[in-house]
């Protein structure tokens, strides 16, 4: 992939490249809406056949997630290769799920939340897009150079 601003080259994962990285993280950041504002909850998820689930407790990001809530959920990373870094957006909409013994024995045992305190809900985001890049992590130098250096079209 060609770049012809100068910047390092950033590669468009596959969507089968972005499950595998979701697998690699148990942490990303899920966004909702909360009256109309845009709020974003740290969770720890697990992938579950093709979706996303994780868990959580009463509250504003259980009441955001009623209905056909939509959703979407960023996990970051680094790996492979020096310097290297990816992000990975799943978008769709949430579900609370009933709590049974197949969702108990299957996703249920290996999903610890962080954070104490009960955690009765299962949700499953189910994707209606999944999207990921990968691109070589800039050197402050980079950043600094590029800030520093006074251009005469913007006076």
């Amino acid at each position: 992939m060609h770049n012809s601003s100068g910047a390092p080259e950033m590669e468009v994962l596959s969507t089968d490249d972005c499950w595998d990285l979701l697998r690699e993280v148990s942490v990303g950041h899920l966004a909702v809406l909360v009256d109309g504002h845009p709020e974003i909850f740290p969770v720890n998820y697990k992938v579950d056949k093709g979706a996303l689930v994780f868990r959580t407790g009463e509250g504003t990001k259980l009441a955001a997630l009623g209905g056909d809530a939509g959703v979407a959920l960023e996990a970051d990373g680094t790996g492979g290769e020096p310097r290297r870094a990816w992000s990975v957006e799943v978008k769709g909409r949430a579900v609370v799920l009933e709590a049974s013994p197949e969702l108990m024995k299957g996703v249920g045992l290996v999903l610890f939340p962080w954070q104490a305190g009960p955690k009765d809900h299962f949700v499953r985001i189910v994707p209606r897009s999944v999207t990921g890049r990968r691109f070589v992590v800039a050197s402050p130098l980079t950043w600094w150079n590029h800030l520093d250096t006074p251009r005469a079209d913007l006076d």
